[in-house]
């Protein structure tokens, strides 16, 4: 996410009117942005908080991750799993994991989070779990394969929240004025909203999350 869609005033209110992030999360989020150069791809604050909540809400069992990057996602995430509930997360950038892994740990979350590093799309078809929940937040132009890879794998009830579904404002432009992420994720939109399998709700929250509950097979 390149611009707020919201004003920074409205932004920086409604993360003051939002409980505090986590110690560890702090400490993540002020190390992504002193040492990548992309860490606008953090969820950040308030996102995060928002991940956190939905997770304790539907208190998942299992979750499934589809982008990693510096593991702060996975840690709001992980706060909401069952007692004996895991997390996996998939990464394909290794250089992330050493990152991934210390905040992870310190978070005391070892024992509950499941790091893979390579190809989503390799990986998906390995686990065997069924997932409460997955969180998708990866390449812009697989969103639809990794739908379609973890849709069987959520049960009826389950949710799948996509990250990046307004992707800049970008996707109300013609599409001929849109990036190809941008043109991938309006595909991916126009799926999410002709499948009949669901119910979704777009939140136009930071760069705007797809929320799927799945109703039928």
């Amino acid at each position: 996410m390149k611009t707020l869609l919201l004003s920074k005033q409205i932004d920086d209110y409604t993360e003051q009117h939002t409980s505090a992030e986590l110690p560890v999360l702090a400490r993540l989020n002020r190390q992504t942005n002193l040492k990548r150069g992309d860490a606008v791809m953090l969820s950040g604050h308030l996102q995060g908080s928002f991940l956190q909540m939905v997770s304790h809400m539907i208190r998942p069992k299992c979750i499934l991750e589809i982008g990693t990057f510096t593991g702060y996602s996975a840690i709001c995430l992980a706060q909401g799993l069952q007692h004996g509930g895991r997390l996996h997360t998939i990464e394909i950038d290794e250089e992330l994991q050493d990152m991934a892994t210390e905040y992870i740990g310190e978070a005391g979350l070892n024992d509950k989070i499941i790091q893979h590093t390579g190809s989503a799309i390799d990986i998906i078809p390995t686990l065997t779990e069924s997932f409460d929940m997955v969180f998708i937040d990866a390449d812009k132009s697989n969103y639809e394969r990794y739908y379609d890879l973890v849709f069987d794998k959520v049960p009826v009830g389950g949710y799948i929240l996509a990250d990046n579904v307004l992707y800049d404002g970008e996707v109300v432009l013609p599409e001929d004025q849109q990036t190809k992420n941008a043109r991938a994720i309006g595909s991916f939109n126009r799926k999410v909203k002709a499948d009949k399998r669901i119910e979704h709700l777009l939140v136009p929250m930071r760069d705007g999350i797809m929320i799927v509950r799945k109703i039928s097979g």
